[in-house]
């Protein structure tokens, strides 16, 4: 039987990606990636990515404007973001959140964003999907004042994992979800490894974000959807499972956060 994964979060609407994008797909199936959650975080991306997913039905569209455009474009985006997500045609929100260590000078605009996204979420019953560096206390701050309902914290994820031990252990005790990359198999990501050691598996994900952030044994090549094992094999080895059972569990909470239901087949 082959092992299947869910890649959560890959950026195939990134113009890089899209001008090679059937190859890219095809290695993803013979690596053994069954969906995909692609993000789409301009206009022009969620053109595309819609488009993709027409033809593709094992992709899925999420779609948001990420902190690094909140000042640029965020309220003008925001509207047509909103129709879509009502239209049913995104599985999620996001990315989205906050990001100090580049774009500090934009707090305001990135708060008051992230709070759009966050209600928007809860109105349209969608989980909402985090970039979060370096603000994780403003963020944990909004998150419990802005989205909870009935006492209870709404779905999500944060993405591409980079925080502390402690940051982790925020995410985990607000019953998140807590996706790790291909950082996790740099040389140099000790503390992260100790996050994917005591993360729970019913709240792990794994993901590419491609084209960023190719897993060590691919350093300095575009990142890609068939790269995502080796990250999953890195976690396995982590927490002492097998790789099967890492597939298997992480793609089982992709499905449940998301809510995917592949059309057809691949294999």
């Amino acid at each position: 039987m082959t092992t299947t994964f869910v890649d959560s979060h890959a950026h195939l609407s990134n113009q890089s990606v899209a001008l090679q994008i059937e190859p890219i797909l095809e290695r993803a199936k013979e690596a053994g990636i069954s969906e995909i959650v692609n993000i789409c975080t301009s206009m022009d991306e969620l053109r595309r990515g819609l488009k993709l997913a027409e033809s593709n039905p094992w992709i899925y569209t999420a779609a948001a404007t990420t902190p690094h455009d909140a000042e640029i474009e965020g309220e003008d985006v925001f509207p047509v973001m909103a129709a879509h997500a009502r239209s049913g045609k995104l599985v999620a929100i996001g990315e989205t959140g906050l990001d100090y260590f580049y774009y500090r000078e934009t707090k305001d605009a990135q708060k008051k964003l992230l709070k759009n996204y966050l209600h928007l979420a809860i109105d349209c019953k969608l989980p909402v999907i985090i970039h979060c560096r370096d603000a994780f206390q403003d963020f944990f701050d909004i998150l419990d004042r802005e989205y909870v309902v009935n006492g209870v914290h709404g779905p999500g994820v944060l993405h591409c994992f980079t925080g502390t031990v402690q940051d982790a252990d925020e995410v985990i005790n607000r019953g998140w979800y807590l996706s790790l990359s291909g950082i996790v198999t740099f040389k140099r990501s000790d503390e992260l490894r100790e996050v994917a050691k005591r993360v729970p598996l019913d709240q792990l994900l794994i993901e590419t974000d491609t084209p960023y952030l190719a897993p060590q044994n691919h350093r300095g090549k575009p990142n890609e959807p068939a790269f995502l094992p080796e990250t999953a094999a890195l976690i396995a080895s982590i927490k002492g499972i097998s790789i099967e059972e890492i597939a298997g569990v992480t793609s089982e909470n992709a499905k449940k956060l998301f809510n995917l239901t592949t059309k057809r087949n691949l294999h």
